[in-house]
This record gives structure tokens, sequence and C-alpha cells, in this order.
């Protein structure tokens, strides 16, 4: 045991009480909160503190005395070393409580909100295999995790294609199976890595800035429709076909093979030249009767399944007669606008990224979708009275921004434009809770329905209808 750990203590048979933020559950202990990753409310620990501060402390699990009743045998290989799913270990069933809790404390104690029944959280048909895409890093300085390969230095394979390790930048571990996403997700990640290695391609060097193969990209669709990216650390135009090649004869079921260099020390692409080897430049998802199509560096939600349902309670909650003017803040590529477009008299997107834009013009013209217009740019500064004036005052507002929430002048811009009816979409309850208690005294809160997008994870969708006062 290190030296700092000697100097803080071991608490025993502590008592979780709850689920907390970032997925660490939560104790308390002499006036202090302990939060305790990996732990379940109702089990019954011995933790060793890891960090303590005045109001609070970080502990990790030592002994499990008692485990909770909602405690489960976790199914994935690379739990506890991996930064994603860690409510593996919880009942999906108690995990949807834990978010249904955590949407209404958000709005009552941060909020301070007067709100209506909420209804139970839709959950999600699938707790894996329901993402469509991932993003994999090539790294040669592989976290060992122990067995066969870790007992002799001079025989270790270090070179590694997989995750980064929570709050590491330097440090990948070599994932062998994740159940996120489905076949052939696993067996391409698998073959792409033996490949390397059996043909002595170097992999990345955070430290240097050096190495080969950098990254690796796999979007599915429900479609079938299936993209490869992949990102090399050097312009090596023999390496990258003798990639690329074999890659595509290897999988012939890629519709969509694309590859990058990126000399950058920061793993970001979109701003750099992307080129495709095989097939087309996209793949298609599907809504309903719509397709989309979904680029290389283009936005779509993640759960493609469950953001169906999402935007059907966004749609619902809208009431569209067919006569409205809806303004959809934070469009991204436009699929909540496309979504609502044929229940509308017109859309009005707006959205910061404007390659975003681009797509979702070409996703309502793909669909013949002619009542919807987009506009790029800061949203605080794009939606003033000149905007209004040009485009009409909406009757809906539909906003769906990032995690911070939206910016105060975007909030008194809605209140200023009165719509009758205001729908919006949150991946942060907190920030959502802020955003409502300042349109308060002009709007009342109709419905809350939570949303669960990402099974194990502790993240929580919600959608809020607001209709205006008097």
């Amino acid at each position: 045991m290190r030296r700092k750990d000697k100097e803080l203590p071991l608490l025993e048979n502590l008592t979780i009480i709850d689920a907390g933020a970032e997925g660490k559950a939560v104790a308390r202990t002499d006036n202090r909160v302990v939060f305790v990753p990996f732990a379940a409310p109702g089990d019954v620990l011995d933790v060793q503190v890891t960090l303590r501060k005045s109001t609070f402390m970080e502990a990790k699990i030592v002994k499990i005395h008692q485990p909770s009743p909602d405690r489960v045998q976790p199914p994935c290989i690379h739990y506890g070393l991996c930064g994603g799913c860690r409510w593996q270990h919880i009942d999906y069933k108690s995990q949807l409580r834990f978010k249904q809790k955590q949407v209404v404390d958000a709005l009552t104690r941060i909020g301070h909100l007067e709100l209506p029944d909420i209804s139970p959280i839709a959950g999600a048909p699938d707790q894996f295999f329901y993402r469509n895409k991932l993003e994999y890093t090539f790294s040669n300085r592989k976290w060992l995790t122990g067995g066969p390969d870790s007992t002799n230095p001079l025989d270790r394979d270090m070179n590694a294609l997989g995750y980064h390790l929570p709050g590491m930048f330097d440090r990948v571990f070599d994932v062998e199976e994740c159940l996120l996403q489905p076949n052939p997700s696993n067996q391409l990640r698998l073959w792409l890595r033996d490949f390397a290695k059996e043909n002595g391609l170097s992999f990345w060097n955070v430290k240097n800035w050096t190495g080969l193969l950098r990254n690796f990209v796999i979007r599915t669709a429900n479609t079938g429709d299936l993209m490869v990216i992949v990102v090399f650390g050097e312009e090596n135009p023999e390496a990258i076909e003798q990639v690329m090649s074999a890659l595509t004869h290897a999988f012939p079921a890629v519709t969509s093979a694309m590859w990058v260099v990126n000399t950058k020390k920061n793993d970001v692409f979109s701003d750099l030249e992307i080129h495709l080897f095989k097939g087309e430049p996209y793949i298609k998802e599907k809504m309903e009767d719509l397709t989309f199509r979904v680029g290389p560096v283009s936005f779509f939600q993640t759960n493609a399944r469950q953001a169906l349902t999402l935007y059907r309670y966004a749609r619902e909650f809208a009431a569209l007669t067919g006569k409205e003017l809806v303004y959809d803040l934070y469009t991204g590529t436009g699929t909540i606008a496309n979504f609502v477009a044929r229940r509308s008299h017109k859309v009005i997107g707006i959205e910061y990224v404007e390659s975003a834009v681009r797509d979702a013009r070409v996703n309502s013209s793909i669909n013949k979708i002619e009542n919807t217009d987009f506009f790029a740019g800061d949203m605080a500064r794009v939606l003033d009275d000149k905007f209004v004036a040009r485009n009409g005052r909406p009757q809906v507002v539909i906003t769906d921004p990032p995690r911070a929430g939206m910016h105060p002048d975007v909030v008194k811009r809605i209140v200023t434009m009165a719509p009758e009816r205001v729908v919006y979409i949150s991946c942060n309850p907190a920030t959502q809770a802020r955003d409502l208690s300042l349109m308060a005294d002009d709007y009342t809160i109709e419905r809350v329905q939570p949303v669960d997008m990402f099974p194990h994870t502790h993240h929580v969708e919600n959608v809020v209808l607001l209709v205006r006062k008097g």
C-alpha cells in the first residue's frame, strides 16, 4: 500500500445510501459524504479512502460484507477497468429507478420547480449492443492488467487497440470484447489489431506523437450499412493502401471505408481531409419513413432505437396540427427538425456547427421535405430580434442543447418570443432544471418524461413540456 493510502482511513461497515453523481454511489460518515465507485445502494462495505476533503471523501471498495439486493454480476470482462458501463453491477430495473430519482431531484432541488406527476422512465429495450458508434485508440503503451504477458518484461506485447483508462490520456487497455456495439464490431477491431501486429505496423505513441496507426472508428446503422474510419498518424501511402485493402477484403460487408491522416497533438479529425477508400461517403439510418445520411463526422444519436422513442415524445409534446412555425434550437444534423416537419407549417433549425447544417439540408432533400430552413451560427447571436422578424415568431420551440444547457440569453429570447409550447430535451437534468427555473414565471411545466438512452451508465435524457401561462 502506498504511503498516501496508509495515511487515509479505512472505513468499515459503511452502508451505501444512494446513487450519486458521475455514477458513484453515496454514503455518509462523520457529517461527510463518501463517494464510492462500483458500489450499489444497500451495500455494506469496507472502503479505503483515496481522497479526503473538508466536506466529502472518495473511496474504493475493499470488502463487501453485505451485497445490495440490487447488485448483479457484471457481464463484461473489462468491468471495473473501463470507464464506461459503470452500473453493470446494478440490476437494470433498479438503474431505471435511480435515473428517475435523478430527474426528480434535479428539477425539485436545483430548479425548485412545481411539477406534475412525472411519467415512468422509458427504459431501453436493448441493454447491450445499442451503440452505433465506437472509437478505439491504438497505443504502444498498453496498460498491463495481469496474466501471461505481465510476468517477463522482455516478453510483453505492449501494443493495444482499445479504450483509454479513465483520466489517463497516455494509457490504453486492450479490448477483447465490448458489449456496446453489435457485430461485426468486435471482429473488425480484433482483426485490425492482429493484422497490424502480424505485419509489424507501428502503434501510436502518445508521448512522442509517432506511429502509423492512431485511431479506429466503427459506425453501424439499422439499415445494415457499416462504416469504418482508420486514422493514421503519418503519411505513408504504401502502408495506408496495405491496411485499407486488407480490411475491406476481409470484411466485404463494409459499405463505407474511409481514412484520414492526423499528425496533430489531439485526436480530433473533423477538421482534416477524410478520404473515401470504398463505397459511399456516408451510411444511412432509418427512422419511421425517414432516411438520414450519416457522414464520418456527422452527429447522430448513438442509440438510434431509443432516439426514436425520444423524438416521438418530443413530437407528441409539441402537439402539432400542421399550422405551426417551429424553431428547432441546437438542431444538429436536423434529425428532430425533419422528424416533425411533416406535421408543421415550417421548421427553422439553428445549429453552431456549419457541417451539421449542411447535413441537415441534405437530410431534408433526400426525404423530399421542403418546409425546413437551417441556419448556422452561435445560438445566442443568431437568435435575435432581426432573425425573428425575418423568419416569424414560432408557436412551438423545440430545444435540445448540449450538457451545459442553454445560454441565459437564449432562455431570455425564448421567453421574449413567447411560443405557446416549449419542448425541452436534455441530456443533463441539472442544467435543464437551471434553465427551466428561469422560465418559471412565464411557463407551466405540463409533462415530464425521462428516457434511458444509455443503459449501465448514470446518464439520463429528459423531455419537458412547457406551456405558456395566461
